[in-house]
């Protein structure tokens, strides 16, 4: 299953294409600035009945380097046959669309992206056939923004390192400083970073604190975490609402009954056990007929 961490990783590439350089810098690999590019579809199944699909597929023209095709991977552990799917991924695209394939690697632990930066041959020893040498963008390597106007400075770079540092020790004030920044930030720029930092914290501990900034931090703005965070605000009071009935009537809340209560997220729900709850003869009878 596709992860939320690997969706922000490589998509944000596709929001912000003109991204790339500034990373290739970030990494002190030279590209000269884009001068346009254009997202290509990202399949590269074969006729035979085998599905192959890079995370995402960018073509850049320049005036220095000409044109070229960058492939982002999200890569969120080391995996055996990868090197030779990026391999075959470099060969097609080469076969296809007769440009020099690149490929970044986006990594959010420091082993994996090591492991993933490291030249891979393929062919006899005596006479490698090909060399792998992706490129690749990880905490190792990545800056540790944690100052509102580095962040203010590239908003896109700032987005890309807080994903990479989703666990390190300081994320709080990574992503307190993007608060600062997308306070003042337009709606159409600030709640594509909202969404895609909530993505790309996924299930690391940093994701409950991301959804309390925002709620807290950035609570006007219409985002679909944003509405998310309300509508999950209203289901807790709802339930403390059913909770305080029952109390105030002094019937006897077992902690299953409590657990099932606080537990729903449906505000419809909680409000036809809230009404059941001023006549119920017992906690649980709330629940009868759903």
């Amino acid at each position: 299953m596709v992860s939320s961490p690997h969706e922000a990783m490589h998509r944000i590439f596709q929001e912000h294409p003109e991204l790339f350089s500034r990373v290739s810098e970030v990494l002190g690999v030279d590209f000269a600035p884009p001068t346009s590019f254009t997202v290509l579809p990202n399949d590269l199944t074969e006729t035979q009945p085998l599905e192959r699909r890079v995370d995402t597929l960018l073509r850049f023209d320049t005036e220095g380097d000409g044109s070229f095709l960058l492939a982002v991977e999200a890569q969120g552990k080391k995996e055996s046959d990868k090197p030779a799917s990026w391999a075959y991924y470099a060969s097609y695209l080469l076969t296809k669309y007769r440009l020099q394939p690149m490929l970044l690697v986006v990594c959010q632990d420091r082993s994996t992206a090591e492991w993933a930066a490291r030249p891979v041959r393929f062919g006899p020893p005596q006479w490698p056939l090909l060399t792998l040498c992706p490129l690749v963008a990880g905490p190792h390597n990545m800056p540790l923004i944690t100052s509102p106007a580095e962040v203010r400075k590239d908003l896109a770079l700032a987005t890309l390192a807080a994903i990479t540092h989703a666990t390190n020790p300081d994320v709080g004030a990574i992503l307190k400083a993007m608060t600062h920044v997308l306070r003042d930030t337009p709606a159409a720029l600030a709640n594509p970073v909202i969404e895609f930092i909530a993505q790309g914290m996924g299930k690391h501990p940093a994701a409950t604190l991301w959804r309390k900034l925002v709620a807290v931090d950035l609570s006007f703005y219409k985002s679909p975490l944003s509405e998310e965070l309300r509508a999950e605000g209203e289901a807790r009071r709802a339930a403390e609402d059913v909770l305080a009935v029952l109390a105030e009537r002094g019937v006897d809340v077992p902690d299953a009954v409590r657990e099932r209560i606080r537990g729903c997220g449906d505000v419809e729900t909680l409000g036809r056990w809230l009404r059941r709850a001023v006549t119920a003869p017992s906690a649980d009878a709330i629940f009868e007929n759903g």
